[in-house]
């Protein structure tokens, strides 16, 4: 009986983990920064009020979600087609939007914010700068999109495809993928009973501001 009853513990454990895992999505592996080459094209401001920025991050026991505001960024088109830009994120922004305010919402924000996690009164922003882009058909995208990823001074450059629609005056640009927040040095690993997993989900969402 003890032998039975330890056998479901170890099922109901593994049910458990097995459900909190990251999402489903394409890996954005971690690799040394790439030197930004393609300049030119026509600059498009990013609108910081359309474009939204979410995260998913998991533990053995669950998961929370968030946003993170966009605080500046452009993008870059030539002959129809993206060729280059960066995007700013206020890292003093980030919201956990799958708590109740008094919830415990905001202690998970300020421990994202600290040191921990973001160190955000020391590292306040981070940043995205395109280094390709090539066409990629793969998964439902349009494009293989390369770039440089900074997070506590720490960059890298990543790479994951992407549905990107330009315009004569405008893009709309959607992706989603996993990133190891370890290869930017964020190594809290959370509780021994509850461990937090080192991949967090990206779900980004770049338009352009309309032309005046």
């Amino acid at each position: 009986m003890k032998k039975y009853i330890l056998t479901l513990s170890m099922i109901g454990l593994l049910l458990t983990t097995s459900c909190t895992k990251a999402p489903d999505a394409q890996k954005a592996d971690a690799k040394d920064a790439k030197e930004v080459t393609n300049t030119s094209g026509n600059e498009l401001k990013v609108d910081t009020q359309a474009s939204v920025v979410k995260w998913i991050g998991t533990k053995r026991t669950g998961r929370h979600e968030g946003t993170i505001k966009i605080q500046e960024g452009s993008l870059k088109i030539q002959e129809g087609n993206l060729t280059g830009g960066s995007f700013v994120l206020n890292m003093t922004s980030i919201e956990v939007t799958d708590l109740a305010s008094g919830k415990g919402k905001e202690d998970l924000e300020g421990h994202l914010k600290a040191d921990d996690f973001f160190n955000v009164e020391k590292y306040p922003t981070a940043k995205f700068e395109i280094t390709s882009v090539t066409p990629d058909t793969t998964g439902g995208n349009t494009h293989k999109i390369e770039g440089n990823l900074t997070i506590r001074e720490t960059t890298k450059s990543i790479a994951f495809g992407a549905k990107v629609n330009v315009s004569e005056n405008s893009v709309d640009a959607t992706t989603n993928f996993n990133i190891n927040r370890k290869d930017w040095g964020i190594q809290y690993d959370g509780k021994k009973d509850d461990l937090i997993r080192d991949e967090v989900n990206f779900d980004i969402q770049l338009k352009t501001e309309k032309p005046s």
